[in-house]
């Protein structure tokens, strides 16, 4: 048996490609390591709710292009992305905007707000931050640092502000207007009964294995003779070059999930961020509002970031310059490898969001033949 592509991988990446692929007449199969389909993006129904298993996931694009071809595959309703945050008893909109502000000084205007920013920044005084607290300090002052940045960057790192490399703020996004909209972007929203039936529709027609590792499966079909022309790799590049180089740095995530049959609304927001240290999650999430649920129960989800080992989930490469490093030379050794594509936020080790998943995916799918 011989397939065009063995596609690995059944996130948002990887069925894209398969999908379009299968529209040029090409044959595949999507092998997943998961006991399901839709990767990061899957989405469960419990209470009536459609569950986000693996994070907030928020569609925001200003690609048409983009926005037109998911539209195909599910119509979005109209949530705007505003979250909350509580440091102490102290609670807070984001982004940092007037209702920021006005809340943390008991300012009203724009030019209050930026005279007060500006006087904290000029009293810290640092012409060239050497870290991250340095970096923050001088971009939006003291109090905005302490209340809502530090505590939940250090959790989201696991280190200290003065410990991470400048560079991972490179500005913050301080708007003098009182717009909770978190996104800029022109489209946005939360598709109508999950993402997990997106990605089911984009693998319609595809053959689809659960459960399935990538060596073992190779390994099975080298013994029955089954063969592919070319493989997409959504995987983590160095594992596939089994650590050769070395291991690249990645941040995971544990979910501890809640159900609440008995409360119909428990934190009246989709996302509330817990800014403070001494709170062990970044956010809580209560997965009803996505879709202006009215369900007589809800369920919440909180976050907790966590260092990674193998075995573990890997959800944000850690782009320092140490792991750029080891990532180009392992660019190098998978520009060597025959017949083999690198997809996705493991295969080219960089944080996408999921616009841009489908933009390059596209891009892809479209430079093969």
């Amino acid at each position: 048996m011989y397939y065009d592509y063995l596609i690995v991988g059944a996130g948002l990446f990887g069925s894209v490609f398969a999908c379009e692929m299968k529209k040029k007449g090409k044959s595949c199969i999507v092998i997943d390591k998961r006991n399901h389909v839709a990767g990061n993006i899957y989405t469960e129904e419990i209470l009536g709710i459609h569950v986000h298993k693996y994070g907030a996931h928020i569609f925001h694009t200003s690609d048409r292009r983009v926005w037109e071809y998911i539209n195909q595959y599910a119509e979005f309703n109209r949530f705007v992305n505003s979250p909350v945050a509580v440091y102490k008893d102290e609670l807070y909109n984001l982004p940092f905007n007037m209702n920021t502000f006005s809340r943390m000084w008991g300012i009203r205007t724009p030019l209050e707000a930026k005279k007060k920013i500006e006087e904290q920044i000029s009293e810290f005084g640092v012409a060239e931050p050497k870290n991250l607290e340095e970096q923050a300090l001088s971009l939006a002052g003291k109090d905005v640092y302490e209340k809502l940045i530090k505590g939940y960057t250090e959790k989201q790192w696991g280190r200290s502000c003065r410990e991470l490399p400048a560079f991972i703020i490179r500005r913050i996004p301080l708007r003098f207007t009182y717009d909770n909209n978190y996104f800029n972007d022109l489209y946005q929203g939360i598709p109508i009964g999950g993402y997990t039936a997106i990605v089911e529709k984009l693998l319609d027609g595809i053959e689809v294995r659960t459960n399935t590792a990538y060596k073992d499966f190779l390994e099975a079909c080298r013994k029955k003779g089954i063969t592919f022309g070319k493989i997409l790799y959504t995987g983590m590049i160095d594992e596939y070059f089994d650590y050769r180089l070395g291991a690249l740095e990645y941040r995971s995530l544990k979910f501890e999930e809640e159900q609440l049959p008995g409360c119909s609304n428990y934190q009246g927001n989709a996302v509330v961020n817990y800014t403070e240290g001494e709170i062990p999650y970044t956010r809580i999430i209560e997965h009803k509002h996505f879709e202006f649920g009215t369900q007589p129960g809800t369920v919440i989800t909180r976050e907790f970031p966590a260092s990674w080992q193998p075995g573990d989930e890997p959800y944000y490469p850690v782009n320092d310059e140490r792991n750029e490093k080891l990532f180009q030379e392992y660019k190098a050794l998978a520009e060597k490898e025959k017949n083999v594509l690198f997809g996705g936020r493991l295969g080219q080790y960089k944080y996408y969001d999921m616009d841009k998943v489908i933009a390059v995916a596209l891009e892809m799918a479209e430079a093969e033949e």
